[in-house]
This record gives C-alpha cells, structure tokens and sequence, in this order.
C-alpha cells in the first residue's frame, strides 16, 4: 500500500487535468495577498524582474518539461504577477497625505459624495481645491469630512473650518488597517467641521472627470431622496442601501438587528442584489420575446435577454455609486451574461475565475478586504455545489397538488442547503474580520430570501427607475411590504437566544490557511478535496493568545484594562468605536454599568486617572497633550506598574524609575499598543510593529500639538 501512494497522489494531480487553469485566479490572488503581508516595501524593479525571470522560466518550462512541471512554473509566474500588479497600483495611486498636527485650518472644495451618518453629524467625501496651511503638492485628492448638521448635495461648492488629521490609524495590532483602504481611495486626511458649512464662491472648475462623478452622485443623492419619501420612514433605510448604496438613512438598531440575523448582505449591493435585479430583467426579456411570436422566431431570445442583463448590471453599477462590492458583483453577473452570448455555461469555475482575476487586476487590494474575500468564497462554494448535482432530481409521476407539494419541498431544500453551503464557506472570513457568527443565519436566510427574490428587490428595481419621473409610488409600496416582513424577521431572528457568538480574533496567518483551505475543497476533484475541510476551518481552531491585561489607544488619549472577561476603559467616552473594536477583537465585555465600574478601581479626574490600591496591577494616565508637572507626574507614578502620558515626556522624575512609561513619541512610533503583565514585567505588541513601513503606515516625525 506503501509503494502504491506515490502512483495514487499522481493520478490524484492527473485527474485535475485543466482545472489547474482555475488556480491561476488563486495564484493572482495569493500573490497579491504576499505583497500586502510584506513587512517592508519592495523596491519596484525588484519586483517587476522577479516577475519577468518567473514569467520566463514558466514559458521554457511549458516548452521543454513535463506538463507537471511546466503547470507548476506557470502558477508561480502567476503568483509572481499578482505581487508585480499590487506594487504597480500601488505606486500609481499614491496621493498626498496630511501630516500629522495640521490641527484647525480652513477648507474649501467640492462636495463629491455623501458617505454615510457618523456619530457627530453627516460624513461627505471632499475633493480640496485649497487648504490653508498646505501647498498644492501636499493637498489631499481626497479627504473625508464629518459636518455639523445636514450634508449639501454633491456638486456643491463649500467653504469649512475644521479640523484635519491623517487617516486614523489601526483601533489595535492586528485590527482592520483603515489607512490602507483610504489610501487606495485616494483619501488623504479625516476631519470635523468646527461650525456651519459655507458656499464657497471663486473656485477653479473641476475637471471633467470630477464634474461627471459628482454629476452621478448628485442624481444618486436625489434618487435616494425620493425612494424614501415614497416608502415608510422605518424602511426608508433598507430601501436606499439597496439601491442606491447609500446608508446615511439606516438606524443603528437596524443594522444590529439585520447583522445579527445574518441578513446584513441585503445592506451593501453585492452579489445577490446584482443577480436578482439582472436575473428579474433577464427573465421578463427573454418571456416577452417569447411572447412575440414574429420576434421570437428571429432572434435568440435567451441572448436578447442576456443583452439585456448586461445593461441592468451596467445602470445598476452606475445607480449604486460603483462601490467596490457592487463593482465587483457587476464584474461576476456580465462574465455571466457574456458567457451567454458566446455560447457558454454561465455558471462555471471558468467564469468565476475570469471575474476574479479581473477584480484582482483592477484592484488587488481587494484581496485583502473581507466583501471579496466572503463573497467569492460564498459564490466558489455554491458553484461547487452545482457541479456536484449537475441533474435535476426526475420527478414521480402524481397529480399535480403532489407535483406542487414535491417542487415546493425541494425548492425549500435547495435553499436551506445554498444557504448552509455559503454560511459555512464565509464562516471564517465572518469571524476573522467581524468575530461574530450569526448563529441562525441559516434560518433568517431561509425565511428572508423568497421574499427579496420575488417582492423586494424586482419591487425596488422597477419603483426606483419609475420615481425617477415620480411614478414609482405603486410599485414602492410593494417593495416597502417586503422591507416590513424582512425588518421583523430580522428582528425576530436576532432576538433568539444565542443568536451571535462572538469569537476571539486568531494570528494573522489563520486566514490565509483558511482561505486556501476553501479553495482546495471547492476546486480539487477527487477525494483528496475533503483534506481542504480542516485548513477551512483554521480560523476556528487556531490556538489564541490569551487577552491583553492593558490596551491603550494609538494617541494614548484613551487606554483599557482587562478584570477577567471584562474591559474597563479608562475613559468611557473617548475612543469608543476604538475600544468597541478592542473588545470585540479579544472576546472581552463592557460592564453594565461602565462609569460604576472606573469609579471603583480607578481615582479620575479630567486630566488624569490613578488606579486604586489593591488591584493585580496599578496603571495610570496622563489625558492632556503636554506633559504634567513634576509633582503631579511623581504622583501618578508613585505605587503604579504602568503611566501613560499622551503628549511628549522630556524629563523623567526621579519617582518614575522602574515604571513602565508610555508618551506621545512611543504612541507616535507603534500606534496602538496590547500589553501583558508578566512576573518579570511586562511584554507588548505594538500596532506599527504589525503593519510594516508601508505607504499607508510609515510614521511621520512628532510634531505636538
């Protein structure tokens, strides 16, 4: 049996026969995957010459070696050239970023679109024209703006004064880098309005490009408008995220619920919005050219309604903002429909492959973004469970309430079990990015999906297009029905006990473990395909560091310290998405009452906190930017283990010695900082340490405010 392994694994590899032109898409990816790992960024010519040597090495080698061989160059050639396109798009959509200590200047510019409500007002996207204190070279493209009340429409030429500050960095080492993704948007600096937005008079004309965009997104933004006029004010927000992309009208309450219930897909146009509307629009064209006996018998109705799909998919990508997940939902559906017109089955391996290796060239950062990675991942499994029940299931003969009860019973089936396939293919992405799994997924899914397949999204397709000439009331009313039935499932389902279980985040390398661990076992053919199952389920089973003792913020404006399986931040109303995020990173609670918690361990006032006598360690911390006095700082190290100061320390006291002291310039350096309290002393991981020297992370010089 031994002996007999080798020649075994070889016909295994043998079986795959072209399949292995499926993994290119794999290898694109997972070199672009490397590229955003690394910790240091590679100099372009390196890069670009080791694709070249792979990419001729891989052509002699499907020359002059055996076809194993020569696959095997090819998939590192390919892999080689996913690192090449991330370094190039890298390099092609640097933009300048704002320092930081900028602090209040004044702004003027363009209104390019809303995006979405913030905390503290209505968040817009501005393209600057001018920033007082910055020159033209280091004026942001881009930068994104929280205002004091309601937002202008885009187009609008405004004048703010604001703070301005850099993208905000990681919330925690290991938390989702949000400079990176501002980066690939081009968004160079974050800011908040200090008082009412102004027009701006005297500006330059933007270039066309701009003028276009603002243009779509001004019809967007009036769209939206007039969808939720036209539905019910508690549905208002479901309906203009499904079809406008925009979520300024979502409640908090309403995302938890449909998160929860893990519906919160219908929120952000993807996949399944995509193909229901195209799918809707495919299948009127095709039954009215069928109609038509004089067109039918001259031309291919199938391809006419392909046709068709394409431009839905088209105007609905334009209707939707073209946000990455609707982009590449867009990308998927039209391979489909192409796919159609040439003849070809449009659910494939094949086409699946060719929309994510048009994705990835596109943009291969979004190899790294959890919409790509759960919805290929949800479309790769359910394509696999396709191509294992390639026939439909031979019907009995019985009269037709039976026929009707059978055809019922297996649609149901059919759901539930797509449902399950795509729950567990996403699963790891979901608690790697989220650390949430919604338990009755499965469930809310299955309850919720006849009613946006069939009423929802066909009802907000139509309404939508026919208000843009204000007759869509009729048909909204429909599609504000479905919003009403999906809202109270989706309430229900979270209500359930143990609807979420949140999961503590694993090490960095878990997921990519995972990632081709699905892969493997939606695209090997043969039995060896299950030894996939375990590698997909890293993300579960990957051992845990146990939680941090003490987190501090990445400005050290705000720290928290862990009492068993619960967090207590110092500041309960500073940093709160920052220590939200923390939490729910380390599987960690908030107390009920969080204010009577600090009260009892920790002695604070406006500036600065001092731990009470008696806890396992003692930690304290200095809020304001300068440094305290010598007597108010040897107070604040007297009997502690840790200080944090936020602003810059130039002189220690004498009573700090043999403390562990945290100022501006180390937060300056690492970001965010987890630290474990050790018999020795302490041991730490900082943010920066993480990230690497990036374009999106390098640190800049302190500059105190």
């Amino acid at each position: 049996m031994i002996k007999a392994a080798p020649a075994w694994l070889t016909a295994q590899v043998d079986l795959q026969g072209h399949r292995w032109v499926l993994w290119a898409a794999v290898a694109f990816g997972a070199g672009c995957g490397v590229y955003f790992k690394l910790m240091s960024e590679p100099a372009a010519w390196l890069v670009y010459a080791i694709a070249g040597v792979a990419i001729a090495v891989a052509a002699g080698a499907a020359r002059f070696a055996p076809r194993r061989i020569a696959y095997a160059a090819a998939l590192l050639a390919v892999l080689a050239g996913g690192v090449a396109m991330a370094k190039w798009r890298t390099d092609a959509v640097a933009a300048p970023i704002v320092q930081p200590g900028l602090g209040m200047t004044t702004i003027e510019g363009w209104v390019v679109d809303l995006a979405g409500a913030g905390a503290h007002g209505e968040k817009v996207v501005i393209a600057p024209v001018w920033i007082d204190k910055l020159s033209p070279a280091q004026t942001p493209f881009r930068i994104r703006m929280v205002l004091q009340g309601k937002a202008p429409p885009p187009g609008s030429p405004i004048r703010i004064r604001a703070i301005l500050d850099p993208p905000p960095p990681p919330s925690s080492p290991g938390a989702h880098d949000f400079p990176r993704d501002f980066y690939f948007k081009s968004l160079g600096g974050v800011g908040l309005a200090l008082g009412q937005t102004e027009e701006a008079y005297g500006l330059d004309p933007p270039p066309l490009r701009l003028r276009v965009a603002m243009a779509v997104n001004r019809w967007r933004w009036s769209l939206a408008r007039k969808i939720a006029d036209a539905v019910g004010p508690d549905e208002a927000g479901p309906a203009v995220a499904m079809t406008t992309g925009e979520d300024n009208y979502l409640s908090e309450e309403q995302r938890n619920a449909m998160r929860d219930a893990g519906l919160a897909h219908l929120l952000a146009i993807g996949g399944l919005h995509m193909g229901i509307v195209a799918g809707f629009v495919f299948f009127l064209t095709r039954l009215g050219v069928a109609a038509w006996p004089w067109l039918a018998l001259r031309v291919n109705g199938k391809k006419v309604a392909a046709g068709a799909g394409l431009v839905t998919v088209a105007t609905y990508l334009l209707m939707s903002g073209a946000a990455p997940s609707a982009e590449r939902a867009a990308i998927t559906a039209s391979t489909a429909f192409i796919a159609i017109l040439l003849n070809r089955k449009a659910i494939t391996f094949n086409a699946l492959a060719i929309a994510a290796l048009i994705v990835l060239v596109l943009r291969p950062e979004s190899i790294v973004g959890a919409s790509f990675q759960m919805s290929f991942s949800a479309t790769m499994a359910l394509v696999a469970l396709a191509e294992a029940w390639p026939h439909r299931i031979r019907e009995i003969s019985a009269p037709w309430p039976i026929l009707a009860v059978q055809r019922t019973g297996a649609w149901i089936g059919a759901g539930l079990l797509a449902s399950f396939v795509a729950g567990a293919a996403t699963g790891p992405f979901s608690i790697y990015q989220f650390n949430t799994t919604a338990n009755y997924g499965v469930v809310g899914n299955a309850l919720e999906m006849p009613i946006s397949t069939f009423l929802t999204m066909p009802s907000l397709a139509l309404g939508a297009v026919l208000q843009l000439a204000g007759l869509g009331k009729p048909v909204l009313f429909l599609a504000d029905l479905g919003l009403q039935w999906t809202l109270a499932i989706g309430r229900w389902v979270s209500s359930l006990p143990y609807a979420v279980t949140t999961i503590a985040s694993p090490p960095t390398i878990a997921l990519p473990i995972s990632f081709l661990g699905v892969c493997f076992t939606c695209l090997w053919r043969g039995k060896l395909r299950w030894l996939g199952l375990p590698l997909a389920c890293a993300v579960f089973w990957w051992p845990r560091l146990p939680a941090p003792d003490v987190w501090v913020a990445a400005d050290g404006s705000n720290a928290a310290v862990r009492s068993g399986a619960y967090a207590i931040p110092l500041r309960p109303d500073v940093k709160q998405f920052d220590v939200g995020m923390w939490t729910q990173r380390r599987n960690l609670k908030l107390p009920a009452d969080v204010n009577a918690a600090v009260a009892q361990r920790f002695d604070c006032d406006r500036t600065a906190c001092k731990e009470n006598p008696g806890a396992p360690f003692r930690v304290s911390g200095w809020w304001r930017n300068k440094a305290p006095e010598d007597a108010r700082f040897a107070g604040l190290c007297a009997g502690a283990d840790l200080v944090i100061v936020r602003g810059r320390v130039d002189r220690v006291p004498d009573a700090c010695r043999g403390v562990l002291l945290l100022d501006g310039v180390d937060f300056r350096r690492g970001g965010a900082v987890e630290l474990w309290r050790r018999a020795g002393g302490w041991a730490g991981v900082w943010s920066a340490d993480q990230r690497g020297d990036r374009p999106w992370s390098r640190i800049q010089p302190w500059n105190a405010r």
